[in-house]
């Protein structure tokens, strides 16, 4: 499993893969709003609508995400990356397996994905930026993973998938996670101003976004999700956007009462908008087909 050289110069989701190779997936698109433009809100999209593209990572330098590939009728995933620079998407993976989730590690180093290995185990893999640096499982034993995010200190938290899904923690040289939440949703953040990481779950029939703070040991209910919502992300520290259909809102930490439209995003998406990416007045969106 190798990152092809082009890299080398620079709500049905993933997590339920039991192969390496699946019939064809839901198709939804990436789409990319510049906010604050000198022509107000432009948007325009970077891959195409035929085939399955979702869990975009915006960067300075574009936005990497997860594509699928089709072969002889059947499907499987890459991690692709489209460069601002030149406005060309490019297979980062080329193998036969599935990679999917793509993650910046905290040194910006590499990327850490989620790999359906040959057997349909889920591991946690990394992918040097470094050529001459091999890709590597993070973890041997820790599967089924499905989604994961980075925290402060080498420590992370990670989906296991299960009757029910769990949020576990880890330090990653300890390798021995601990279950810290269950019934949880598929979006995982590390927020660094609460120095905590931040997840959906679901509590007396009711979806809450939370908070976990790995040095007090403690899980933190923030505000209430409306109805089907499992995705979000952060406009800043304090400020949390997600799409109700094809519209975004946003709320503060400080202030979650408090609701407002902050993007009518009808125009370019009339279906439902789901992960999001957020960076430097840009919003990278998936919208369903």
């Amino acid at each position: 499993m190798k990152l092809i050289s082009p890299w080398l110069s620079l709500v049905v989701t993933l997590v339920t893969i039991p192969h390496t190779a699946l019939a064809a997936m839901p198709k939804s698109e990436i789409l990319l709003a510049k906010l604050n433009t000198e022509y107000g809100l432009q948007v325009s999209r970077i891959t195409n609508n035929d085939v399955y593209n979702n869990q975009p990572l915006l960067t300075q330098s574009g936005i990497y995400f997860t594509k699928e590939v089709q072969t002889d009728g059947q499907s499987q995933t890459d991690l692709a990356f489209y460069d601002f620079s030149n406005q060309q998407v490019v297979n980062l993976t080329n193998t036969a397996v599935s990679e999917y989730s793509p993650t910046l590690t905290p040194n910006g180093e590499a990327l850490s994905a989620i790999v359906v290995e040959a057997d349909g185990k889920q591991k946690l893999w990394q992918y040097p930026f470094a050529h001459n640096v091999t890709p590597s499982r993070i973890f041997e034993w820790i599967e089924p993973v499905g989604y994961h995010a980075w925290g402060a200190k080498d420590d992370m938290v990670m989906f296991i998938l299960g009757e029910p899904h769990t949020l576990q923690y880890t330090q990653v040289a300890a390798a021995k996670p601990k279950v810290v939440a269950e019934h949880i949703g598929r979006t995982l953040t590390y927020n660094h101003a609460l120095a905590a990481y931040t997840f959906s779950y679901n509590k007396a029939q009711q979806h809450w976004l939370a908070s976990y703070d790995p040095q007090k040991n403690t899980v933190t209910d923030l505000f209430r999700l409306p109805q089907h919502v499992q995705d979000y992300a952060f406009k800043d520290t304090n400020t949390v956007i997600y799409a109700v259909d094809n519209r975004v809102y946003q709320r503060q930490l400080t202030n979650p009462e408090q609701v407002s439209l902050w993007l009518d995003l009808t125009p370019y998406c009339d279906s439902n908008i789901t992960r999001m990416s957020y960076l430097n007045e840009q919003l990278a969106f998936v919208c369903a087909i």
